[in-house]
């Protein structure tokens, strides 16, 4: 049996177990970037349990349809739940996964077929632990991107989908400062007042034009054609125009752009962006991307919104399954502390020169 607990920087932590050394090591590799990855021999607290088990999968899949199932979408694929008491069970089909979480005992079983699958879901699910738990102490979920300097000072980038919040964090990381996000951090108000901030351990995708105009591309290519991995999420579309050289985006028939996905440890080993494992916020940064237009600083900003605060109600990509998230805690007193830090509003083209001699200076009016 291998196990790794998972620990964030607040101290809250889950352990993720299984007879496969892949299990573990993908959690490691996925969360230990911003959070912290140890071995353990000590299975006490919430416990994610994954193995690959076909006779258990179809046994668990036979409870599910034997009951009155609930179809959720979940992390892309459908899922069907059914609840009893303080058990939770359910089932992807398409994935060949099945789930049974135990509220009484804190552990979530996790069977699959396919160990890479089975890991990934493991990983997933290990960080809806840990969400859950830092909800459970007064964090929030902000869509934000986060960039911290080397005293942990942060600067948050909030604004509407497209409005250049990955962009402005990864200009800013490769500038000198510390990425600690790219679309959603974890916020609280500590007693002295300040908002302390956590990252929320994910891959990362970056557009084809966004890592041409950083001159990122032809590093990707290599890596990739020297026999690299890239995250196994990625597209094959998208793998085969990186080996070829092809920068055209690539789009789904949705019109969702397919994008190259970065495991955590490459956004370092690759792009050259250290990681931030916490922080403290000092300003708030609200982009807008405006093609063909001069890069500036502007007066107004859009200021922060409802919208800006992941709930479980608003959470479209990882609903709350298994019942794991407390009721949403009051988000008034969080709202009126990013109100009072400085804000700064600002155009961005598509000159990455440009856009970062802007950046320079917002961030530099944050210290004012």
């Amino acid at each position: 049996m291998s196990a790794v607990r998972i620990i964030t920087a607040d101290g809250q932590s889950v352990t993720v177990t299984s007879t496969t050394d892949t299990v573990p090591d993908w959690a490691t590799r996925y969360l230990g970037g911003w959070w912290t990855a140890e071995p353990t021999t000590d299975l006490d607290g919430p416990t994610v349990s994954a193995d690959t088990d076909e006779t258990e999968l179809l046994a668990l899949a036979d409870v599910v349809e034997n009951s009155d199932p609930e179809t959720i979408e979940y992390a892309g694929s459908t899922l069907l739940v059914t609840r009893d008491g303080d058990m939770v069970t359910a089932v992807q089909e398409d994935r060949a996964l099945a789930y049974r979480w135990d509220a009484e005992w804190k552990v979530l079983r996790i069977v699959g077929t396919d160990e890479t699958t089975l890991a990934a879901a493991a990983a997933r699910l290990a960080r809806e632990l840990v969400r859950a738990r830092l909800l459970a102490d007064g964090w929030a979920i902000l869509h934000a991107s986060a960039v911290t300097d080397s005293e942990g000072s942060t600067i948050l980038t909030l604004g509407d989908k497209g409005a250049g919040k990955t962009t402005t964090a990864i200009t800013l990381a490769r500038a000198g400062w510390r990425l600690l996000a790219n679309d959603r951090v974890f916020a609280r108000v500590d007693d002295d007042g300040i908002v302390r901030v956590l990252p929320w351990p994910s891959a990362a995708a970056f557009g084809f034009g966004l890592l041409d105009a950083l001159d990122l591309y032809d590093t990707v290519r290599t890596r990739l054609a020297s026999g690299e991995q890239m995250h196994p999420t990625q597209h094959q579309t998208v793998t085969d125009a990186l080996l070829e050289g092809r920068r055209t985006p690539l789009w789904k028939a949705s019109g969702k752009e397919l994008k190259p996905q970065f495991w955590p440890d490459q956004l370092t080993s690759w792009l050259s962006m250290p990681l931030a494992t916490q922080g403290h916020v000092t300003g708030i940064l609200f982009p807008q991307i405006s093609p063909g237009a001069p890069a500036r600083l502007t007066d107004g900003t859009r200021g922060v919104q409802d919208a800006d605060f992941f709930t479980a109600a608003t959470e479209d990509r990882y609903p709350d399954i298994f019942g794991l998230l407390p009721d949403p805690a009051d988000s008034t007193t969080l709202r009126a502390h990013l109100d009072a830090l400085n804000h700064q509003g600002l155009v961005m083209g598509h000159d990455a020169a440009e856009n970062a001699l802007t950046l320079k200076a917002a961030t530099a009016r944050m210290a004012t």
